[in-house]
């Protein structure tokens, strides 16, 4: 358990005594940043220690820099322990805010409940990639009352649950792999999940932003043994102020666990928007198509290409294990086939181009050109012919 106890201090007593009723062995951290007499079972100044800079990068009197801080220390307290069978966190948008990332920071599978003041807005910076479940309090957590006691009994209720009847194994009868999809490479990725499934669990992430940084999350989390990155069109949105756009860590989950990865240029010729009104003034007079309603679509130039090549491949060089990146010479999208509204073969030629330039080739890490569309089969054969080859890889 989670919080800071010189503002929630009665609150968690309060959650702390309805799990330790059930058996359930529980720590009270405490998180503030001011001083106060409530007891805890690992005090404040313990979880300071583990700043980088020392309880002193806490503790510097001004409230917004320590929380900062504090959030930093408990994020590397809590990665220092190995006894973390669920962490719960009580708080207010700043509470929220401070436990939030140690959260994140947990392998995905480990239960984590947020009990927050914010809980019914936009969660996702709190949420991020990972699977933290997060309880609207109803009241502010100011004191005990009729509402916020039935409220925190659930949620203790809740992690006792959770920590008591784990869900089962994540080891399966075969291994799981990632893929990247978007609408316009479906088809590419809907007929290798049909090759693929035999003999792989195959999970599908949506490359929405979030859908890219919950796939690198497993990466991370030692929970994938390959990835077949067919989507990369979130780098577009990063690089142009999309809509769906990856952080700048995207690939560093590949590099750092040197899993077997195949990837592709799929839907680079894209960046995406709301509404059409919703588009920014320096787009407007862009190729610009209407997927549905709430999402427009813009073709990136050559330009643009040529600098979201030279992004992706200064990442590819970071990544040491068994990778292979294709370059679908027939179009990167459906809509970048012959004959569609973004086909623009010289848009594709400075993307492949500029990857072709920078990526430094190896044995283990190259670049293939494939003579077909993302989503034709010919081009779906190749990449299960080099998927399977990088599985093979030492």
């Amino acid at each position: 358990m989670a919080g800071t106890c010189d503002t929630k201090g009665a609150e968690l007593a309060y959650v702390h005594k309805i799990i330790a009723e059930q058996g359930i062995a529980a720590a009270l951290v405490d998180v503030s940043t001011q001083p106060h007499r409530f007891h805890a079972d690992i005090e404040a100044a313990e979880v300071a220690r583990h700043h980088a800079g020392g309880a002193q990068a806490v503790f510097t009197g001004d409230r917004g820099r320590s929380v900062t801080a504090m959030a930093v220390a408990l994020e590397r307290f809590i990665l220092s322990r190995d006894d973390v069978g669920g962490l719960l966190g009580l708080g207010g948008s700043g509470g929220s805010a401070l436990v939030a990332p140690a959260m994140r920071a947990l392998p995905i599978g480990t239960p984590k409940l947020l009990v927050s003041t914010v809980a019914s807005g936009n969660v996702a910076p709190y949420v991020g990639p990972s699977d933290i479940a997060m309880m609207y309090s109803v009241t502010d957590l100011v004191g005990l009352n009729r509402i916020s006691r039935i409220v925190l009994a659930n949620a203790a209720n809740a992690m006792v649950g959770m920590v008591r009847a784990p869900a089962p194994s994540l080891a399966a009868d075969r291994p799981a792999i990632g893929l990247t999809m978007f609408g316009v490479t479906t088809p590419c990725v809907n007929q290798l999940v049909a090759g693929l499934q035999g003999d792989y669990d195959c999970l599908v992430f949506h490359a929405t932003g979030t859908g890219g940084q919950s796939m690198e999350k497993l990466a991370d989390s030692d929970l994938l043994a390959g990835v077949i990155d067919v989507t990369t069109t979130e780098v577009c949105d990063l690089l142009m102020g999309g809509v769906f756009p990856c952080t700048e860590d995207r690939f560093g989950a590949i590099a750092r666990s040197r899993l077997p990865y195949v990837g592709s240029c799929g839907a680079l010729d894209m960046a995406n928007f709301g509404a059409r009104d919703t588009v920014p003034p320096q787009y407007r007079g862009r190729n610009l198509y209407v997927h549905n309603p709430q999402v427009t679509l813009m073709r990136t130039t050559p330009e643009e290409n040529e600098r979201i090549g030279l992004w992706i491949a200064e990442r590819l060089n970071l990544c040491d294990g068994p990778v292979r990146f294709l370059l679908p010479e027939g179009g990167v999208s459906l809509l970048d086939a012959p004959g569609q509204a973004f086909h623009d073969p010289e848009a594709d030629e400075a993307l492949f181009s500029a990857l072709e330039r920078t990526v430094r080739q190896t044995d283990r890490r190259r670049l293939i050109r494939v003579p077909h569309g993302v989503n034709s089969p010919d081009f779906v054969a190749v990449v299960l012919e080099q998927f399977r080859d990088v599985m093979k890889v030492d």
